[in-house]
């Protein structure tokens, strides 16, 4: 039986957590897009290895009120980034998808780290788990009382909150079982404004195609400069053109006014689920509300496609207005939908003075990157 994107095994052997690897071509069918088959094969075109582990453990270890005898099994996707010669760092992007009860969590950590460090290559000096599970914290606890909550119960304390997260830990999740109408209905009346505004001038909004990828580095050269973040090599995106994978899609959207390329969007689908990945505008005809068409026009193709789900992929954490993304926010809180906030990378070193050096390095160089 399926439960929440595991599957629950009837058994009676005793073991904590058992691992096994395997092809990352096998990993199984999820909403969160870094954790699939498709990601995996993304990454090794960028240069990375991939690995895949499935994950066996018992019922009764992960939920208190759950005294079953049978076993959940799961998988989990691991990229292994190097960060110097000799040295490189396991990542776990939002993995693994098992969600133990909160007390919990600290030992299940400890133990698929353990079971990990015996099977990942000598080389990996840290586990990094960039946790999907909803965040238990609030802002008002510390990073060291964070800590000491996710290590209570553990054998080596050896859990640690990293100095900066790789992917958006907080993000907005728009519902897309409901009709069209009822979805334009939730939305802030000025984003409905926009989405009218932008079809009465005039803006089309189409699929493009590796045809098309010049244009989509230019804007996307354009919204790096004005906004003044890393610009990643050509070779970075290509893959997204080029990987296919069962049950997982990307796409090019462009919207255009009079045959003028405005912004651009990658969309992929998987898993029930759409994720708004990287989008890039135009420095001309800001006042089109081309982004506005584009987003709209990438929620009625996910509906289209089946998907129940719109993950817009990032906000920042923090609502205040002061905040350096707080335009980003208005931007996207618009569109309505429900904010979800993650639990953020957390650290397992392995080789403690080779990850604690390179910590020490991350310390100056914090943000998101995929």
């Amino acid at each position: 039986m399926l439960w929440w994107g595991h599957h629950i095994v009837v058994g009676s052997a005793q073991m904590d957590v058992n691992l096994e690897s395997k092809s990352t071509y096998s990993l199984f069918e999820t909403p969160l897009v870094h954790q699939s088959s498709f990601w995996s094969s993304v990454k090794q075109k960028q240069g990375y290895k991939s690995l895949a582990f499935d994950i066996k453990v018992k019922v009764s270890d992960l939920y208190c009120n759950l005294p079953s005898s049978g076993y959940i099994v799961d998988d989990v996707h691991i990229i292994l980034q190097p960060i110097n010669r000799d040295y490189s760092i396991g990542y776990v992007p939002y993995g693994p998808l098992i969600s133990p009860n909160e007390e919990l969590r600290g030992d299940f950590i400890e133990e698929l780290s353990e079971q990990l460090k015996e099977t990942l290559p000598k080389h990996c000096a840290l586990i990094r788990y960039d946790l999907p599970w909803e965040n238990p914290f609030t802002k008002e606890i510390s990073i060291e009382s964070q800590q000491v909550r996710m290590n209570w119960g553990t054998h080596n304390h050896n859990i640690r909150k990293s100095m900066s997260d790789t992917l958006p830990s907080t993000t907005l999740i728009i519902d897309l079982t409901r009709s069209e109408e009822e979805i334009l209905s939730s939305m802030k009346q000025k984003t409905r404004y926009n989405i009218n505004l932008a079809k009465r001038k005039g803006v089309e909004v189409r699929i493009g195609g590796i045809k098309d990828f010049a244009l989509f580095y230019d804007l996307y050269r354009q919204t790096a400069l004005r906004n003044n973040f890393t610009l990643h090599e050509s070779s970075f995106f290509t893959p997204f053109f080029e990987v296919k994978e069962e049950g997982y899609s990307s796409t090019l959207l462009i919207a255009s006014l009079n045959n003028e390329p405005l912004s651009a969007m990658f969309l992929t689908l998987g898993g029930k689920r759409a994720t708004y990945l990287f989008g890039a505008s135009s420095n001309n005809h800001r006042e089109s509300m081309s982004t506005y068409a584009l987003q709209f026009k990438a929620m009625q193709i996910a509906k289209e496609s089946g998907c129940d789900s719109y993950d817009m992929f990032g906000i920042a954490p923090s609502l205040e207005k002061g905040h350096p993304m707080s335009g980003l926010n208005q931007f996207k809180l618009g569109f309505g939908g429900s904010i979800f906030h993650r639990m953020g990378c957390w650290d397992y070193p392995i080789e403690k003075e080779v990850a604690s050096s390179f910590i020490d390095y991350e310390m100056t160089a914090k943000g998101y990157h995929l």
